[in-house]
């Protein structure tokens, strides 16, 4: 009997080269960055090494470095003064606040980098939830929540930034935003929606970055359940039928079987969220000479595409890009 040898494909680099299945570029990348009001501000986060919070001068030198080395969008977080922090939300609009400033300052500085506005109420609500939240009830409002998001979206439109990601979970979102641009003559701006967005453990990292965590209750009763997946399929269709151009799951390590549930239902570009608790139990084990921190960077990213991402939002993006371009 004739022996099989499925290793005559992997016994160099060149044959392993030549039939790789999934490839990886900073072309696959979003960098998010998080933004700070003030000058000479490179405040590092703790919880993420390697990462800063930017004032607007820092951020556009970041943006200059990042699209040097082929990574061509950026999402931007805003993390504001607490005393603009209103419960009902009213910087998330406010057209000179720091979100918008920043947007304008990227696109000023390099017209080619695309930019990502983030659209959610946690940056700008005093009570630290995605929607508006009933002062009666604690219950958090869906449709009301829909029309702040919207003001939010065509601010960002008008700013500059190129893709929309409401990332919120209120239901009819992307309807709701993506009318308001088309009448607001913004139909060319593309929704990225954060489509199956679960009530995760793993965004820590993120929240002490922004100063956005709840201050009452938790987010369950709007983000997915994660031990929900035919629940995503439902979410995907939802925002496919409202308008949505790109798919998001998030968190992205522990739901690449989400990722590849909707490559497979649905033909619009998916993304993931590499999100904070991931970039920094990897820097973690890294530090402490547990994991190799660039071919663990490197396998992560590999493993969305894998799975069946087109683009993938990570912080290692300027790591990755610098190692794929030895």
């Amino acid at each position: 009997m004739m022996l099989n040898r499925p290793r005559r494909n992997r016994q160099n680099e060149v044959i392993r080269s030549m039939v790789r299945e999934t490839s990886l570029s900073p072309d696959n990348f979003i960098a998010p960055l998080f933004v700070i009001d003030g000058k000479n501000q490179n405040i590092p986060i703790k919880s993420m090494p390697g990462q800063s919070r930017l004032s607007i001068d820092e951020l556009v030198k970041e943006v200059k470095e990042l699209y040097s080395l082929g990574v061509k969008c950026v999402a931007l977080f805003p993390a504001i003064d607490e005393k603009l922090k209103t419960p009902d939300a009213r910087e998330a609009y406010n057209r000179d606040g720091l979100n918008f400033r920043s947007i304008r300052a990227v696109k000023e500085a390099v017209p080619g980098m695309l930019v990502m506005g983030d659209i959610a109420l946690d940056p700008y609500s005093s009570d630290g939830h995605d929607g508006l939240v009933d002062p009666k009830t604690g219950e958090i409002m869906n449709d009301p929540t829909l029309e702040v998001l919207a003001k939010q979206a065509l601010c960002e439109a008008e700013a500059g930034a190129d893709i929309i990601g409401p990332s919120d979970m209120m239901d009819g979102r992307v309807g709701y935003i993506r009318m308001a641009l088309d009448e607001s003559s913004h139909q060319n701006k593309l929704i990225m929606s954060y489509t199956a967005k679960y009530a995760s453990s793993f965004y820590g990292p993120f929240r002490d970055a922004l100063d956005s965590a709840p201050k009452k209750g938790d987010k369950k009763t709007y983000q997915m359940d994660p031990a929900n997946s035919t629940e995503a399929l439902r979410e995907a269709e939802l925002d496919i039928a409202e308008g949505a151009d790109i798919l998001m799951v998030k968190p992205g390590l522990p739901y690449l079987d989400i990722i590849y549930r909707l490559k497979e239902m649905s033909t619009l570009p998916i993304a993931a969220y590499n999100i904070s608790g991931e970039y920094a139990m990897l820097k973690a084990a890294a530090q402490n000479g547990w994991l190799d921190n660039d071919k663990a960077i490197l396998e992560t990213l590999t493993c969305f595409r894998r799975a069946g991402a087109d683009i993938v939002l990570t912080y290692f993006a300027k790591e990755a890009a610098r190692l794929l371009n030895k």
